[in-house]
């Protein structure tokens, strides 16, 4: 939400390749016993709905960079705006509509088990070779990651504020780490 006020505020394009990343399998019981809930059988069955949005926006990916903008866009309005539950094919549904997406297309690609084996590969990077731990995690053309939590701030300060994170992020390797103590939220400001 933030990133697309960016954009809107300067004109310009930002470019990020998003990926999955599992904070499910992340904040697991089972995390440091190997299990992989990618692996589970009422993961592949499709019972267990976990890595249903991460499934839906891969399936939205295969249909063009704008198609899973979209897809994205709507489904972050979901659930930061109207609070529905992405665990719900409905809402996956609903934001490939609101996106213009190709559904029959969309639905034959969602159910793909071979997305899970794309959600696994990216999740094992980002830990292995990044250390994420959270979401979002930014990863900078020069291997920096960075993981930054963020409030969707107002118009008029949210370039500012990308400009400024994105230098301390791509380019002040020393800072490990910058943290507002929470509770309580920062005031006023949620």
């Amino acid at each position: 939400m933030w990133l697309s006020k960016v954009e809107e505020s300067t004109g310009e394009t930002i470019k990020i390749d998003w990926k999955p990343f599992s904070l499910a399998q992340v904040n697991s019981d089972n995390n440091d016993g190997g299990i992989k809930l990618w692996e589970q059988s009422e993961v592949i069955d499709g019972t267990d709905k976990t890595f249903l949005a991460h499934m839906s926006g891969l399936a939205a990916k295969r249909q063009g960079d704008e198609a899973f903008k979209s897809f994205f866009m709507a489904l972050l309005r979901a659930r930061h705006e109207d609070k529905k539950d992405l665990l719900d094919p409905a809402v996956m549904e609903e934001a490939a509509v609101a996106a213009g997406l190709d559904m029959a297309r969309f639905r034959e690609d969602a159910a793909d088990p071979e997305l899970l084996k794309d959600i696994a590969e990216s999740h094992t990077i980002a830990v292995e070779e990044y250390g994420a731990f959270g979401v979002p995690t930014f990863i900078s053309d020069n291997g920096n990651a960075t993981f930054l939590k963020m409030f969707i701030p107002p118009d008029e300060q949210a370039a500012e504020i990308y400009e400024t994170m994105s230098k301390a992020m791509n380019e002040f390797a020393h800072v490990g780490e910058f943290k507002r103590p929470q509770p309580p939220w920062p005031h006023g400001v949620i």
